[in-house]
């Protein structure tokens, strides 16, 4: 292995310790007869077309930071879907059952116990829709823990970086940061943190290997 530059590895949730996110929501709209490209659509016109546009007031940024509870979150959502699909969703339930379609990723995980182990220091910074997190095993696997509703800040807000990286007692310039969505590994770029967009176990398995200088297999 090279010397390392990076001693500090930070980690998304929902899809890169989870199976693929866009498979989980296809998952639940097939459950919740809900057209795919409707779902799509309302994201587009709450995020913007690059995920991350701010709003005066947009539900997804407010669920996440912890401003709205999920019943209230649920009944944008409906009102949303059933705006653009043209017939009734029900909003009870929603969220929950869209994380049921969440499951487990083991190699992704093995690879932060790994880095763990091997010294480095290790953190999860998550953007919470209020959904319950499996968190048996964290203490083993992170040095700290961020989710947005906890602290009141969401991805790819700078602060919420900033307060991942006090927490660990890290720079920017010695850490790594892994997660699915581009706008976020973009937002800790532009911080100083080498950024990793995650689409598989054994692309980022490399990518995190050369710039951590530890093996992670």
């Amino acid at each position: 292995m090279t010397p390392a530059k990076y001693d500090t590895l930070i980690v998304d949730w929902g899809g890169v310790l989870t199976t693929s996110l866009n498979d989980a929501v296809a998952a639940w709209a097939d459950r919740r007869g809900v057209r795919l490209s409707d779902y799509f659509e309302v994201m587009r016109q709450w995020l913007g077309d690059a995920g991350g546009m701010e709003a005066v007031f947009n539900p997804i940024h407010a669920l996440e930071r912890g401003e709205m509870e999920i019943p209230h979150f649920e009944e944008h959502l409906a009102e949303a879907l059933t705006r653009v699909s043209g017939h009734e969703v029900v909003s009870e339930g929603l969220v929950e059952e869209m994380f049921e379609f969440f499951d487990h990723a083991p190699d992704m995980n093995g690879l932060v116990h790994r880095a763990k182990q091997q010294g480095l220091r290790t953190a999860l910074l998550s953007n919470s829709w209020g959904n319950s997190y499996p968190r048996d095993g964290w203490d083993d696997m992170f040095d700290a823990v961020v989710i947005s509703g906890e602290v009141g800040m969401r991805k790819p807000e700078h602060r919420i970086y900033h307060h991942t990286l006090e927490l660990l007692d890290a720079p920017a310039e010695s850490s790594v940061f892994v997660d699915d969505l581009v706008h976020n590994v973009a937002a800790a770029e532009e911080l100083g943190m080498a950024g990793v967009v995650h689409s598989s176990y054994e692309e980022t398995l490399v990518i995190l290997e050369e710039k951590l200088g530890v093996s992670l297999s």
